[in-house]
C-alpha cells in the first residue's frame, strides 16, 4: 500500500479540523463539498473506510514524523545515517 507523505497527512488533518471547526457539515454546499473531498482523501490516504478510523490512523503515523521527513525515500533501504539529521 502506498504511504501518503507526513506533510500530506498534517495538511489534511488541519484542513479537516478546520472545515469541522467552522461547522462546514451545517454550512454552504461548497463547504460541505469540501469536507466530503477532504474526508475522503483522509481516507484513501490512510487505507480506511470511516473518516474518525483515518483521523486516527493519520495521527499514528504522524507521531514523531517531520514534513521534511524523508522515509518514502528510504523504503525498502538500508538504515543509513543522513548527513545533518
Amino acid at each position: 500500500m502506498l504511504m501518503a507523505h507526513p506533510a500530506v497527512l498534517q495538511d489534511l488533518i488541519a484542513q479537516y479540523e478546520a472545515l469541522t471547526l467552522l461547522g462546514a457539515e451545517e454550512s454552504t454546499p461548497q463547504a460541505r463539498q469540501r469536507l466530503a473531498d477532504i474526508s475522503y482523501t483522509l481516507c484513501v490516504a490512510t487505507g480506511t473506510r470511516d473518516v474518525d478510523m483515518a483521523l486516527i490512523a493519520a495521527r499514528h503515523r504522524l507521531s514523531g514524523a517531520r514534513p521534511e521527513d524523508d522515509s518514502l525515500l528510504r523504503v525498502g533501504a538500508a538504515a543509513e545515517p543522513v548527513a545533518g539529521v
